[in-house]
């Protein structure tokens, strides 16, 4: 207090007492939940192309995918994004590779470049399906721990290769292990449509796997990409349309092809469709939630081997409302704390259910007495500046959507909620808008089950998203996604 000794009494007072209250409020904007733009789906240059004319195959670095874990950090930082998981993807040994390699280069990127929180994770080749990404809570032990899921479970781990690694059983054998970790990791299904042929068809991803996995998993098992990675497949490096010898568009979004199996808007089938397998999953009261990624490989604009891939958080962002550390952000995910925006249409997406003088906002539940009216706020906010494109976007309509909560499908194919549907449509006449942000209010009447509601919106006028062509312009047809609110009846 010896500094104070020459002011006046009550203002010495007063000094101290504003230093405290600014160290209080300093503290509590630290630990403070808000929007972090991530992304939890990105390849290095650990994940290489095998050359199989040897036996065992030789490792081809950056034959796959090109960059060095601290380059896909920095472009992650440039873009804005607050974390990163890095996934590369297995092959014969390539858990050695990760724990001796891979891992090393990943905390020297961490030193180097503090300001995107880093997790170890991999798309793991889950036994009997497609890929998946599996992300590592950052323990001591991470690095040991990927080791040991990835030997011995990873599907194309072993050469030559062994069919019992891609069994249902081998994968449920995987899950159960992984859910009994001391520390949870978290796995999102990856692409799960893009193996399909059409609208109403499966390949590798099937929705009775789905469910199997969730039922074994319930903490681990917790979502898919709602939006793949690949967005870029139709751009040319200069970024005008991508053409094949005879003048026709090439490539497709997210790697999805045929005339059937699109993306719907940039999003898999299985989010966009209302009513379908993600509906019908949040229909039996199922916590699962959706992601945004790139799945960066390579960058669209190499002159080498061009790729079909942005960089992290250049066209894509899943936003967490977590803390800016490890153990809250996975939590934010593993809860559905989240939204995901493409082309930055959006900056921020607050949605609240209230009733009661009680209230839930995205990812969380609000329980209500039966026939109790629940309002409903939507408050987004633009970005202040333009996209990468250059453009500034404008939302030209948000949905609210909602369906019924029951029992578990007896059918574990099933994939529809018949209950669900879009409950209102909100433009320009229906909001109102202060500054950057847009403001949005409803009401659902007598509420009498169970129910969740999540919200969608876009810069187009399509009602429905339609399927993707080849060769569409991805910064042309932009739509975000919430994940659910569940209101349940006390």
């Amino acid at each position: 207090m010896k500094m104070f000794s020459t002011l006046p009494r009550q203002r010495a007072l007063a000094l101290v007492l504003l230093v405290a209250v600014l160290g209080v409020a300093g503290v509590m904007q630290s630990t403070a939940r808000r929007w972090l733009p991530g992304d939890s789906h990105i390849h290095s240059h650990w994940s290489p192309r095998y050359d199989r004319k040897t036996s065992p195959p030789t490792v081809v670095l950056g034959g796959d995918a090109r960059y060095p874990t601290p380059v896909n950090a920095r472009m992650a930082e440039k873009f804005g994004l607050a974390w990163m998981v890095t996934t590369d993807h297995g092959g014969p040994d390539h858990a050695k590779l990760n724990l001796e390699q891979a891992f090393p280069e990943l905390e020297r990127s961490r030193r180097e470049v503090p300001g995107v929180v880093q997790f170890y994770g991999m798309e793991m080749n889950l036994p009997g399906m497609d890929h998946h990404t599996l992300i590592l809570p950052r323990t001591r032990e991470e690095a040991q721990t990927l080791f040991d899921i990835e030997s011995r479970f990873d599907a194309n781990e072993i050469w030559p290769v062994d069919p019992q690694r891609r069994t249902s059983a081998r994968r449920l054998e995987a899950l159960r292990l992984i859910a009994a970790l001391p520390a949870l990791p978290l796995m999102f299904a990856n692409h799960p449509s893009r193996s399909a042929e059409g609208v109403g068809t499966y390949g590798q991803d099937e929705p009775w796997e789905i469910r199997q996995n969730n039922d074994t998993a319930p903490a681990v098992y917790r979502g898919m990409e709602g939006a793949p990675g690949h967005q870029a497949g139709p751009l040319a490096p200069d970024g005008s349309p991508r053409l094949d010898e005879n003048g026709m568009p090439r490539g497709s979004r997210g790697g999805y092809g045929g005339v059937d199996a699109g993306t719907m808007g940039g999003f898999d089938r299985m989010t966009a469709i209302v009513g379908g397998l993600w509906d019908a999953l949040l229909g039996e009261g199922r916590r699962f939630w959706i992601v945004a990624t790139s799945d960066s490989h390579v960058h669209y604009t190499e002159d080498r081997r061009p790729g079909s891939d942005f960089w992290p958080g250049e066209f894509h962002k899943t936003y967490v409302h977590a803390r800016k550390n490890h153990e809250d952000i996975l939590d934010g995910l593993r809860a559905g704390r989240v939204f995901v925006v493409a082309g930055d249409l959006i900056a921020s997406l607050d949605v609240e259910a209230a009733a009661g003088g009680e209230h839930a906002v995205v990812g969380e539940t609000l329980r209500v007495t039966k026939g109790a009216d629940v309002e409903i706020t939507i408050r987004l906010r633009m970005p202040t500046g333009p996209n990468v494109r250059g453009d500034r976007p404008k939302v030209a309509r948000v949905d609210l959507i909602g369906g019924n909560v029951g029992a578990p499908a007896s059918d574990p194919q099933t994939d529809r909620n018949p209950t669900t549907r879009v409950v209102a449509r909100f433009d320009a006449s229906q909001w109102t808008s202060n500054g950057d942000e847009l403001v949005m209010r409803t009401a659902i009447r007598s509420v009498e089950s169970h129910i969740y509601v999540r919200v969608r919106g876009t810069n187009t006028n399509e009602l429905e998203p339609a399927m993707d062509p080849k060769g569409e312009n991805p910064w042309t047809d932009l739509w975000f996604y919430s994940n659910p609110i569940f209101i349940e009846l006390r």
